[in-house]
């Protein structure tokens, strides 16, 4: 007897050769499902397509070619421009010019203020000292030595080391000179600052007591050997540029201030000498130098 079959022409569902549920339309019709890769174009379109795709992409590499070299010439140009202004600026700097009233006299102190280490310790204090006597009478002081180089403290009465270290006092020269006569003996000293306001500020603050000052410096085997604290009869200081210029005096004999009458000091040319030496020795150090006309000389 035959199996009935469905009015589709189909098996029943269910069926042992029918096909399976997993997959519908069975093994061959999933094999047929895959996709295929599509063959290159071909023809005269495709050749269109491919020349306009070059052509565009040659059109943006000569766009961004165009904008690089625009931008290194842009770059080319500012250096050139920074090299120009800086080269006109250098030029003006350092070329040949008058100077300024303000750079002249900033000539002038920076001159000043650098003798002390510029110049030799003879130029300092020279071999011999003009000064002016009783009566006004042109002598020579001569010098018998240089004192090695000494803190401002070390080289003053403790009364004036204080005011010269609070203004911050750099070093101390010191000298010791015999007057014309071999009668008098003087040390100089030499307080060096850092610029002209803090010497002024001192010489606002020191004590005007002549029994303070410079201590003395005695050369053995010399006629200042015996000149000492007590030996000093006066003291005395003058402003110079930088420069507190002290003096002190005595007698070559090693008398005390104590064993001198006041009286005999007043009409001794002791003092007078002393204050003329440190006076010349002020002047050497603060006399204005010659001050060129130009910034590289005298050419303008």
């Amino acid at each position: 007897m035959r199996a009935r079959r469905s009015s589709s022409g189909l098996p029943r569902a269910g069926g042992g050769d029918g096909p399976r549920r997993d997959n519908p339309l069975g093994a061959a019709a999933s094999r047929r499902s895959r996709v295929r890769a599509w063959p290159p174009a071909t023809g005269p379109k495709a050749a269109a397509l491919r020349e306009r795709a070059e052509a565009a992409t040659l059109r943006q590499g000569v766009r961004y070619r165009r904008i690089f070299r625009a931008l290194l010439a842009g770059i080319i140009v500012l250096a050139a421009g920074i090299v120009l202004i800086g080269t006109a600026g250098l030029f003006a700097e350092t070329r040949s010019r008058p100077l300024t009233v303000a750079e002249q006299n900033r000539y002038k102190q920076e001159e000043i203020a650098r003798r002390w280490q510029a110049w030799p310790t003879t130029g300092v204090f020279p071999e011999e000292v003009k000064y002016l006597g009783l009566q006004r009478a042109t002598q020579y002081a001569r010098r018998v030595g240089i004192a090695p180089e000494t803190e401002c403290g070390k080289a003053a009465d403790q009364a004036v080391a204080g005011v010269l270290n609070e203004y911050g006092c750099v070093t101390m020269l010191r000298a010791t000179y015999v007057d014309q006569t071999a009668s008098f003996v003087f040390t100089v000293g030499v307080a060096v600052f850092g610029d002209e306001a803090a010497r002024a500020s001192v010489t606002e603050e020191l004590a005007l007591d002549d029994r303070v000052g410079v201590l003395p410096v005695a050369f053995p085997g010399t006629l200042t050997e015996r000149f000492g604290l007590e030996q000093r009869q006066r003291n005395g200081w003058v402003g110079a540029g930088p420069y507190l210029v002290f003096s002190t005096g005595g007698y070559v004999d090693g008398r005390t201030r104590a064993a001198v009458p006041p009286e005999e000091i007043l009409h001794s040319e002791l003092w007078p000498a002393a204050k003329s030496i440190g006076n010349q020795i002020a002047y050497f150090l603060a006399d204005p130098p010659t001050v060129p006309p130009c910034t590289q000389g005298n050419v303008c």
